[in-house]
């Protein structure tokens, strides 16, 4: 029998698509983000300021302000209980090639994580808590990973 000159189609084989530089980075810089607030509401149960888990997403400024704050609640007595909600937003890189620092905007819901007495169990304040919103720096750190450089956390109710 004579050979079939119709050819056989080849597989189609998705390709792969690589994100952009800039993508990833957002991807890791709210990762990071992520990772420092759920690593703080885990050393808040105790107020433990020195925890070293608080340096694995958190790094200079935003670093010294959470540990000063949880030095301040271990100090007056007080432990946080729950967990802040975030929906954390990379609003920008500085560079589309090689990023290096993400600015993130976030409206956080604190209203399940509050604190209270360590003593008693009973709350510290009559404060709901709430949303606040947070603006903050994510930098790509020497050793590869991205760290938290600073943030600021506006008034309750600022989302």
């Amino acid at each position: 029998m004579p050979a079939s000159s119709a050819s056989t189609p080849a597989a189609v084989v998705p390709t792969a698509t690589t994100a952009s530089p800039a993508s990833t980075a957002k991807q890791k810089a709210v990762d990071a983000y992520l990772g420092m607030w759920r690593d703080v509401a885990a050393v808040a149960i105790t107020s433990d300021w020195r925890s070293p888990r608080l340096a694995e997403h958190a790094t200079g400024d935003a670093l010294s302000v959470l540990s000063r704050q949880l030095y301040a609640d271990h100090y007056n007595g007080v432990v946080s209980k729950g967990a802040p909600v975030n929906s954390p937003v990379a609003q920008s890189v500085d560079s589309p090639y090689e990023p290096k620092t993400v600015v993130i905007r976030d409206c956080s819901d604190a209203s399940t994580w509050l604190k209270y007495r360590a003593d008693n169990g009973k709350p510290a304040d009559d404060k709901p808590g709430g949303k606040h919103l947070i603006d903050a720096e994510v930098k790509l750190a020497v050793d590869g990973s991205w760290r938290v450089t600073r943030f600021a956390v506006e008034r309750t109710g600022s989302c």
